[in-house]
């Protein structure tokens, strides 16, 4: 979502002073001189009648001392090789899952500001912001998962992000509830269109092994699923800002084109740096 992050372990301190509701123990990954886990695609197996179904899995995958470099091919249990995927392809998950991480962090932190003024004026929203901020946590933690597995750079721009979510969530929550409400449809539509985006490009990976008789493989498959449940949790999001008066919040237009276009900068450039 400790050294080499720079900030992280600060950011995390600076979460459990400005929230109620903390968040504890956000593991980030750390850049150590070991062989990197690869994501790879998987031929299909031969002696089977039709192809395999894209399993639908929830677990994320543990296996974090593994230091096998799995870049080079080898036989599976079943004697089936496994083949790497591109240079083009682990480019796109690295800048993918590194701009995925850098987001989780700023909802984490834009809810943690955003909390204690909006319970002050407003007691009641204390379950749906805990509701809403423990889901932004639990992203976090996952994507700093899968970072750490597989040695993938972090963004140099945290301490600009950290920044920027905190003032952000901070002054929206200031102005009042139907700003904070707009903050929150603004952000998570841009998060549930990047979201889209990546599974549309994995999907469309998917087929075109499938065309060749191969598969993502189950690290890819489960990866597309826990997008798409984050995806979905985003979404979820939205709809609970909808339902909070965020399209009362003026200037509407203007509030949710600054932070969309604020957002959209965000990502262009933690896919870069």
């Amino acid at each position: 979502m400790p050294s080499a992050l720079l900030p992280a372990r600060s950011l995390a301190r600076a979460a459990v002073r400005s929230a109620q509701h903390p968040v504890s123990e956000c593991i980030a990954p750390c850049r150590m001189a070991r062989p990197r886990r690869r994501f790879h695609s998987t031929p299909a197996n031969p002696v089977q009648s039709s192809p395999t179904k894209r399993s639908v899995a929830a677990a994320i995958p543990q296996d974090h001392a593994e230091h096998s470099d799995i870049t080079t091919p080898h036989n599976t249990a079943a004697g089936t090789p496994v083949q790497p995927l591109s240079q083009e392809q682990h480019d796109f998950l690295d800048s993918a899952l590194r701009v995925n991480q850098a987001g989780e962090l700023a909802a984490v932190l834009i809810y943690a500001a955003q909390t204690p003024p909006l319970l002050r004026a407003h007691p009641h929203l204390k379950g749906l912001m805990k509701h809403m901020h423990d889901q932004e946590v639990g992203h976090f933690r996952y994507f700093n998962s899968i970072l750490a597995k597989h040695r993938i750079r972090p963004t140099a721009m945290y301490p600009v992000w950290h920044a920027a979510a905190t003032v952000l969530g901070w002054g929206t929550a200031v102005i009042g509830k139907e700003a904070a409400m707009a903050c929150t449809e603004a952000v998570e539509t841009e998060i549930g269109t990047h979201y889209n985006e990546q599974v549309r490009v994995l999907l469309d990976w998917a087929d075109k092994l499938e065309a060749r008789g191969e598969t993502l493989g189950e690290e890819l498959t489960v990866l597309i699923e826990e997008l798409r449940r984050i995806r979905d949790e985003e979404l979820e999001h939205l709809d609970h800002a909808v339902e909070n008066d965020s399209k009362e919040a003026k200037p509407y237009e203007l509030l949710t084109n600054v932070i969309r276009g604020g957002c959209r900068t965000a990502i262009w450039i933690s896919e870069k740096v």
